[in-house]
């Protein structure tokens, strides 16, 4: 392992100086790397705060989440975030006369429908009366929903929020080359022949080389996958523990599907085609099968490989968002609070992945939390190395120095606690939709178990996160 990391360190560009204090510090994980939840002691104290609304969730479902390319393939983003729609309304049977807005959450958009929330609001039946718009913040765009419904009932605007996220990976934009869009343009405008054929003498057959949706870092030419590689050998993280961390995510994703834990998952009729019930990219394998695999992005000494990555994935969620006493006079029983939340944002470049490092430590303090009154957590699995690099950051005196302006560390997340029905390496992760898949799993989770408090948190393109508290709803 030594000598693969000192192969690795030497053929990255601009390595960071971390890996001199992280490539001695084993993460140790490996024989808890399958442990399960124990019950936690509830905490006393409640986080509602004088003067202001409570904000819960009702539900939340998602359609399953499938390999792009599968069952999905031939549908278009408000058909899946319709099927969400409808699944929430059929779990909730809230009146969509009392829903006073809809926002949805997408990264890749569909250019026939650029605000999918509204043909996807629509298309599930809702009033033409009841607004609804579509944000995007890379993987975090369904937080950056769920937080505006948040924003809009706290401030009285509204009482009754649906929010969600879409992603089809399976029908990505490809544009013309700018060259191509540019003659087209002109042809368009041109009032005569002669004008025609003249800017047709310009044509040369490299305008047809499409335009793909870009892959890489805008401000660094970087993909993310490249920079989970530099950032897993900045802290040291052996291609083994990546690998088997994303056999735990896989095995523990398999036995809560098994089990029927995976609640908000609802079945989902794909015109022309069979009903889909579950997410299909849950594939416990081997630590030797892994092993096989070659790296997926730095070559040939990189750790990230496509089996300890997040793959490319459809899939659609929504949850609805009520103030607490409109919800308790509809007659509903909410399963958890919308607490404190927080979003930070640093260098792109090192840090693109780091940003649950950033903003654990900023929203517990919010809510006068510390990590052992967590009974769950919740985060974003982009890759493996991304997870455990997270760990270490966050176990690091020196880092929380040297970086995040503190004296002491966050403190190390506990496995028992942490993404126990699996995570985005084995459920998928469509951008736009699994903000809502984390806070649902959050509060399941805290619901089954006993639990108070739940912590989700999430990185994004960018060098952005996110991450929030959420609290079960007393039974």
């Amino acid at each position: 392992m030594t000598s693969i990391l000192t192969s690795t360190l030497k053929n990255l560009p601009n390595t960071s100086k971390w890996a001199l204090r992280f490539s001695v510090r084993p993460l140790s994980c490996s024989s808890q790397l399958l442990a399960l939840s124990a019950a936690q002691p509830k905490s006393k104290k409640t986080l509602a705060k004088p003067n202001m609304r409570n904000i819960v969730v009702v539900d939340g479902v998602r359609i399953p989440f499938l390999l792009s390319g599968t069952s999905y393939k031939d549908l278009m983003p408000h058909d899946l975030a319709r099927a969400a729609l409808l699944g929430l309304l059929q779990r909730t049977n809230v009146p969509k006369e009392v829903v006073d807005y809809i926002i949805f959450g997408t990264v890749i958009q569909e250019v026939k429908t650029s605000n999918v929330a509204r043909e996807a609001a629509l298309g599930a039946g809702f009033s033409d009366k009841t607004p609804a718009h579509t944000v995007t913040m890379a993987c975090i765009s369904s937080n950056q929903a769920m937080t505006t419904a948040v924003g809009l009932i706290a401030s009285g605007q509204s009482d009754v929020v649906v929010a969600g996220g879409v992603e089809l990976m399976s029908d990505v934009p490809i544009r013309h080359s700018r060259k191509m869009r540019k003659m087209m343009l002109d042809l368009n405008k041109a009032k005569t022949m002669g004008q025609r054929l003249s800017l047709l003498s310009k044509f040369r057959l490299n305008f047809l080389s499409p335009e793909l949706p870009a892959v890489a870092e805008f401000s660094t030419s970087e993909t993310m996958g490249h920079s989970a590689d530099r950032l897993a050998a900045a802290f040291a993280v052996s291609r083994l523990e990546q690998d088997e961390y994303a056999l735990r995510s896989h095995s523990l994703a398999k036995k809560a599907q098994d089990e029927g834990l995976l609640s908000d998952v609802v079945p989902f009729k794909v015109p022309g085609k069979d009903t889909v019930t579950k997410d299909n990219g849950i594939r416990p394998s081997s630590l030797e099968q892994l092993a096989k695999l070659k790296p997926a992005f730095i070559k040939p000494y990189g750790t990230v490989t496509a089996a300890n990555s997040s793959f490319l994935t459809d899939g659609a969620s929504a949850m609805l968002i009520m103030a607490e006493d409109k919800a308790l006079a509809l007659g509903y029983k909410p399963k958890a609070y919308l607490r404190d939340f927080v979003y930070v944002s640093q260098d792109p470049k090192d840090q693109l992945l780091l940003g649950p490092t950033y903003a654990t430590p900023k929203v517990l303090e919010k809510a006068g939390l510390t990590m052992t009154d967590i009974d769950v957590f919740e985060f974003h699995e982009a890759f493996s190395g991304q997870i455990l690099a997270n760990f270490k950051a966050m176990d690091s005196d020196w880092f929380a120095q040297n970086y995040m302006g503190r004296k002491t560390k966050v403190g190390l997340l506990p496995l028992e606690k942490f993404n126990i029905w699996g995570g985005s390496l084995s459920l998928g992760h469509p951008f736009g939709a699994t903000g809502c898949r984390l806070v649902m799993a959050a509060a399941n989770r805290l619901r089954k178990d006993g639990g108070q408090y739940g912590l989700v948190a999430a990185c994004a393109a960018g060098g952005q996160g996110h991450a929030m508290i959420v609290e079960a709803y007393p039974k």
